[in-house]
This record gives structure tokens, sequence and C-alpha cells, in this order.
């Protein structure tokens, strides 16, 4: 595939992986707060089953050789058993690409979503279908919803890294599972009224033509600036001030939107190791800019980037 023939990804030895399509996925289920009386054999079964869906499925039409796969994992915490078979998790997603000339790994998507109840039962089908989200059981098609939300999400993220809003066809399908979501009294995460942090606002804020720069943000962070780190740094850190200063444009304008604070997530110490070298006014910028983005993250960035 010829957007991302030219970089060599490092792979990473993981705990459970198939033969993939797209995908390097690695998924761990964790059941440790499930009470004994629950056979916890079936979520090593679950385990496997959602590996295999995530990695075996072909989500694109491209054909991504090995050494192209996207890096992902997904932690699912299995917090509470609603009723029987029925059970409340917490999903953590991180995603990776590569950098241009380089063995670093820069994230594309490092969230957790609270919110993720499903039905199982050991060996049940773990099928999705692009056609039929809600299915005929909305609680056992809830789970695959929920991961299919976020490859999409993590491949609209990718291409658009590489290209500037390559993503967008992804994006779509993420948005048609938000449309088409399952619905139950259990099910949380896929309507406005659910929360301010959830798959409805991530899709919506990305989709929302009034946000379009933040397509741009993407596209100049990671390859107009960090893949060109190694042939020009100036201009790469450069463009990564400008990718700021567009997202602080949105932000300003903006200042509920979930993007912002998705973005920023887990990046702190990358930006910080990227503006180290700056010369002393496009250093004070970046503190200025960075600290308005990453609240969180202020007094490290004062402190580290002094």
């Amino acid at each position: 595939m010829l957007k991302r023939s030219v970089f060599v990804l490092l792979m990473i030895a993981v705990s459970v992986v198939s033969i993939g399509q797209e995908l390097q996925a690695r998924v761990t289920v964790n059941a440790s707060r499930v009470p004994t009386t629950v056979d916890k054999k079936i979520f090593n079964t679950l385990q496997t089953q959602l590996t295999n869906f995530l990695n075996n499925r072909k989500w694109t039409s491209d054909v991504f050789q090995a050494q192209e796969k996207i890096e992902c994992s997904f932690f699912l915490n299995i917090e509470s058993v609603v009723e029987t078979n029925v059970y409340k998790a917490a999903l953590t997603v991180q995603a990776a690409r590569p950098v241009f000339n380089s063995s670093y790994i820069t994230a594309l998507i490092n969230f957790q979503d609270p919110d993720v109840t499903f039905r199982y039962v050991e060996y049940q089908p773990v099928e999705f279908n692009d056609n039929r989200v809600q299915g005929s059981d909305p609680l056992a098609g809830n789970l695959t919803a929920v991961f299919a939300y976020y490859v999409n999400t993590i491949l609209g993220l990718d291409y658009n890294s590489f290209s500037a809003k390559g993503g967008d066809i992804y994006f779509q399908r993420a948005q048609n599972i938000v449309n088409n979501a399952p619905e139950s009294r259990n099910i949380n995460g896929w309507k406005a009224f659910d929360g301010q942090r959830n798959r409805y606002w991530l899709m919506e804020n990305i989709m929302n033509t009034r946000y379009n720069l933040i397509h741009d943000v993407m596209y100049a962070y990671y390859r107009q600036g960090l893949d060109n780190m190694y042939s020009n740094e100036t201009g790469a850190r450069e463009q990564i001030l400008q990718a700021l200063t567009q997202l602080q444009n949105v932000n300003a304008e903006n200042p509920n939107i979930m993007f912002t604070q998705f973005f920023m997530q887990g990046k702190s110490q990358e930006l910080i190791r990227i503006f180290k070298k700056s010369p002393p006014q496009e250093k004070t910028r970046a503190v200025e800019l960075l600290q308005k983005l990453d609240v969180t993250n202020a007094n490290k960035y004062k402190q580290e980037l002094k």
C-alpha cells in the first residue's frame, strides 16, 4: 500500500496476535473484579474471539504489507456483573504509527471509554455487520459495535496522518455506527445526552464542518511535522507549532469540544522532547500554547521547557 510503504514499522511482541489484515491488534480482557461464581475461562475465550475479530477481518479495500499494519491495543476491564451474562466494562484504546526515518512510534489514540455494557455467552459469535449495527440483541451487539467504532476511528486517524483528510471514509463509517448504535436501558456512550466525552461527541467533533481545521491539525502534526524531524528539524517544529496554533484557534472558539483533550492525551512527553531544543522565542510560544491546550500538564511544560 503506497501511503505507508516507505515507513518501517517497529514490530512489538504482543501477547495474543493472529495473522491480520490492516491491524496488529492486542486484546486483553481483565476479569479480576468479576465474582468467583462466574467461570473466568469465558473471558479467555472472549479475548481470543475479539483478537481474531480485529485482526482477521478486512476493514479497508487497501492491501497492507506486514510491516504496514497498525499497532493497536484494546484493554477491556470488566468492572461488574449487571445481570447473568451481562457485564459493564471500561475499554482503553491505544494505537500508534511509525515516524519516518526513525524507530520512534507516535501515538494516534490513547483513550478510555468508561461505558461498555454487553452480553456475552461463551463461544457466541463475535461478529459485526455494517448494515445491521443494532442486531437482534442490542446488548450482545454492543461490544462489537464499540470495537468496530474504534477500529474505524483508528483507521481514520492513521489515514489522516498520512494524507490531508485521507481518513474521511472511515470517520463516516464510525459515524454510521453512532447513528445506528444498539439501544437498551443499559447501553451508554452513543448519544449526546450520555455525557460530554463519549463516542457520540468524538465523532461529532471530527465530522462537524465547523471544526474542519482539526483535520489540518492532524496532517500537519504527523506528516508535515514529525515525519520531517529527521530531515529538517527546524522546519518540522515550525509545522508542529502551526498545528498547535490551529488547534488552539479551534479551542478558543469552542472551549468545550472533546477533540482537543482527545488529541492531546498522552502527548506531553513527546511535545516536551520536540520543543526542548527550540530557540527561546519559539519555546515561549510553545509553552503558551501547550498550557492552554493541555491544562493537566501545564506545570510540566513550564518546568521542562524553561
